[in-house]
């Protein structure tokens, strides 16, 4: 039996767990060899920082000043996607639902996370929030400190929330 060389092309297909339809002998320079078996290999991307958009949080879906920073959005077959949300004294979402729930992790300040019909919470940083699919909450800063947290959703058939009606200034300020 002839021995068979594998050029570096070969070998990396084979670390990938594939094979080349025909060895390619070791003597053709890796950048010449083309494999005859196409893949598709994912990419690392970096997202750098400062170099996505920040928006100011719609009225729509936010009472008072709020600053939304997209982290992450979903790519390929990922759900997942992630904001810096910062919320100024006094601010916060309208109550709202996600299909598979939500993750928010407080980075800086003190707010108020809140599930209907249950009592008020406080959050501070570090606390990990972690809020079930389908239950109706808000959350925001307190109404003396700002607060910023990342919140990260996936989505159940491209929804990501379902916004509801504003939290009153009673509900708000009810412990």
């Amino acid at each position: 039996m002839k021995p068979m060389h594998f050029g570096l092309g070969s070998l990396l297909l084979l670390t990938l767990g594939v094979q080349a339809t025909e060895p390619v002998p070791a003597s053709v320079p890796a950048a010449e060899t083309k494999p005859k078996t196409a893949i598709a290999i994912e990419q690392i991307s970096i997202a750098r920082n400062g170099t996505q958009i920040p928006a100011t949080g719609l009225e729509d879906y936010f009472t008072g000043r709020v600053r939304v920073e997209p982290l992450f959005q979903a790519k390929g077959e990922g759900r997942a996607s992630g904001a810096l949300v910062t919320f100024e004294p006094g601010s916060r979402t309208h109550w709202h639902t996600h299909p598979v729930g939500q993750t928010l992790i407080v980075t800086s300040g003190m707010g108020w996370v809140q599930q209907e019909g249950q009592t008020r919470l406080e959050i501070h940083p570090g606390d990990v929030v972690q809020i079930p699919a389908n239950v109706k909450h808000w959350h925001g800063a307190t109404s003396s400190t700002p607060m910023t947290h990342i919140a990260i959703q996936e989505a159940n058939a491209g929804k990501v929330v379902t916004w509801l009606e504003s939290v009153s200034p009673a509900q708000y300020d009810k412990p």
